[in-house]
């Protein structure tokens, strides 16, 4: 991928870039839709990335190609204007979310190239704004924190994109750890790194089916939480327990669809800290059993599933050397994981594609990721 940018920046630019810079996607273990809920969350960086080549300009602007998108990106620093251009308005959103955090700003130039799949739910969108924020901080000589280009992230995503997400994708992008998980407490964004058990692997699984957090229920199931907060008397679903949940939430005047979704949210965090023990004890049996048991309540309680994912998940279940498997992401579509053992990785991804594509008619892609760092110069 690198080679392929540099050459591609050539072709476009007529030179070498200065920098090349490497931004990774995710997928989450587990903790779905607990991150705007001041939950846990335990997510890893992937081996699949957005790659940039630039250099800087000196007259304000910014100019971009993607070999994935067909149309550029052109704007000035001091003219940012929110025209609904697609991939063009996550750069919009960064330079917005940085200018507002008083970091003066240098133009660029650059190519960007990518092997997640978008819209996957492997968090494109989040690798693409940890990139801009990286590619600003080496054109304009100030450092990446990690933690303040999340938040800055976020707020691009929140404010300009209009997808009401967490913090979690930006937070594992921006800062992953080659060979471990991240258990992140999304209240103070702390974080423990944690290695995945012994000879286990991670499968990701593309239903090839998509989602847009803007038009999915996504911002609607947030709200749902945010109702059941107010209802329960607490600022987040992270303070209430699942004691007082099954006491009270029965007397409340709450519609089922917020109790179901405070139910999932209330549950996955415990199953999260439930993870993280398993995961430092080396124990694979109880990350499977937690993860399977995630994917349920996703979709019978927070209902964002969808009948692909369901499909995927229950054919990787049922294959001996898999351990666990459910959907990652906001759901809505895109990617199952599945944990395997590394000896039967490739034998479970050839039986499942051949199974899926027979029950739906769609072609998966299946592979198997390995934890990677986060956010750097290549």
């Amino acid at each position: 991928m690198k080679d392929r940018v540099v050459a591609a920046f050539d072709h476009w630019f007529h030179g070498e870039p200065s920098f090349v810079l490497r931004s990774p996607g995710r997928v989450n273990l587990i903790g779905e839709h607990t991150d705007y809920n001041d939950g846990f969350v335990l997510p890893m960086a992937i081996d699949r990335a957005i790659w940039l080549a630039l250099r800087p300009r000196q007259d304000g602007r910014v100019h971009a190609q993607s070999l994935e998108q067909s149309s550029p990106c052109e704007f000035a620093l001091e003219d940012l204007k929110q025209t609904d251009q697609g991939w063009a308005e996550y750069l919009k959103g960064m330079t917005k979310m940085l200018r507002l955090a008083d970091h003066e700003l240098v133009g660029w130039e650059g190519v960007f190239a990518s092997d997640i799949p978008m819209g996957s739910g492997l968090s494109s969108s989040a690798a693409l704004e940890m990139a801009v924020g990286l590619a600003y901080c080496v054109v304009s000589d100030f450092r990446f924190d990690g933690m303040e280009m999340a938040r800055l992230g976020q707020r691009a995503e929140n404010e300009w994109i209009g997808a009401n997400t967490g913090i979690m994708d930006q937070m594992i992008s921006a800062n992953g750890r080659a060979g471990r998980a991240l258990l992140i407490d999304c209240r103070d964004l702390s974080i423990e790194s944690i290695a995945l058990p012994t000879g286990l692997s991670v499968l990701v699984m593309d239903t090839m089916t998509r989602h847009d957090h803007r038009t999915s229920g996504y911002n609607e199931r947030r709200n749902h939480c945010e109702t059941a907060a107010r209802a329960f008397g607490v600022s987040k679903l992270r303070d209430l327990s699942e004691r007082e949940f099954e006491s009270r939430g029965s007397t409340l005047p709450l519609h089922e669809d917020s109790l179901r979704c405070a139910k999932h949210v209330v549950r996955e965090n415990d199953r999260v800290l439930e993870a993280a023990v398993a995961m430092r004890a080396d124990d694979g049996a109880t990350l499977g059993r937690l993860m399977k048991a995630s994917h349920e309540s996703l979709r019978d309680d927070f209902r964002v599933s969808n009948t692909q994912l369901d499909i995927m998940v229950d054919l990787a279940g049922s294959r001996t050397g898999c351990l666990g498997a459910r959907m990652t992401g906001g759901g809505f579509g895109g990617c199952a994981i599945a944990l395997v053992e590394e000896s039967r990785a490739v034998e479970i991804a050839s039986w499942v594609a051949s199974e899926y594509e027979s029950a739906t008619g769609l072609e998966p892609e299946l592979f198997s990721t390995r934890a990677a760092n986060g956010t750097a110069l290549a």
